[in-house]
């Protein structure tokens, strides 16, 4: 396994539309598990293949671990695999909460969400799942989506509060320029 470098906000790769997967086999499978060590290691919920250069229809999640206050891993880990992830369903009703993002260091805002959604994916053996997901899952669920779309949480914020972060996000910009180069 290999931890991947996250793609900050800038990279042209994380506005990009994703592709499907179309053949679930060992590379994919790999890059399941490097995300996943990158998703630990960089103390993440969600992470979409994009954020990580590929653009490819796939995110992985974990809304059930945590460290303990020392930043050690406790252990408890519920790594879930979404391949070709679509909502078939989503809530009426939705709620704010503050969202950040690997790919942009140091934003946090709020963002109006489903409250609960219905995912239907591929998990790792190429089975296809369906499943329902509420609160923090759910909002992980489609915020990783968004990335699949080439869609970052900032973009479904109210014009007024994305004014007001302008300032942050070109220079979060400008370093990832200066990274890429």
């Amino acid at each position: 396994m290999a931890q991947l470098p996250i793609r900050i906000y800038g990279d042209p790769c994380l506005r990009e539309k994703s592709r499907p997967i179309e053949t679930i086999d060992d590379d994919v499978r790999q890059l399941v598990r490097d995300m996943a060590e990158t998703l630990y290691a960089d103390r993440g919920v969600g992470l979409a293949a994009p954020q990580v250069g590929r653009n490819v229809r796939l995110f992985v999640s974990d809304v059930d671990w945590v460290e303990d206050e020392g930043g050690k891993d406790r252990g408890v880990r519920n790594l879930k695999v979404h391949i070709n992830p679509e909502l078939i369903w989503e809530s009426p009703d939705d709620e704010s909460h503050a969202e950040g993002c690997l790919s942009l260091p140091e934003i946090e805002g709020d963002v109006f969400r489903s409250c609960s959604v219905k995912v239907r994916y591929q998990d790792e053996t190429g089975a296809v799942r369906e499943r329902r997901a509420e609160g923090l899952e759910a909002r992980c669920i489609q915020h990783e989506i968004d990335h699949l779309d080439g869609v970052l949480f900032v973009d479904r914020m109210p014009f007024v509060k994305r004014r007001l972060l302008a300032g942050k996000l070109r220079e979060i910009k400008k370093r990832s320029a200066l990274v890429a180069t």
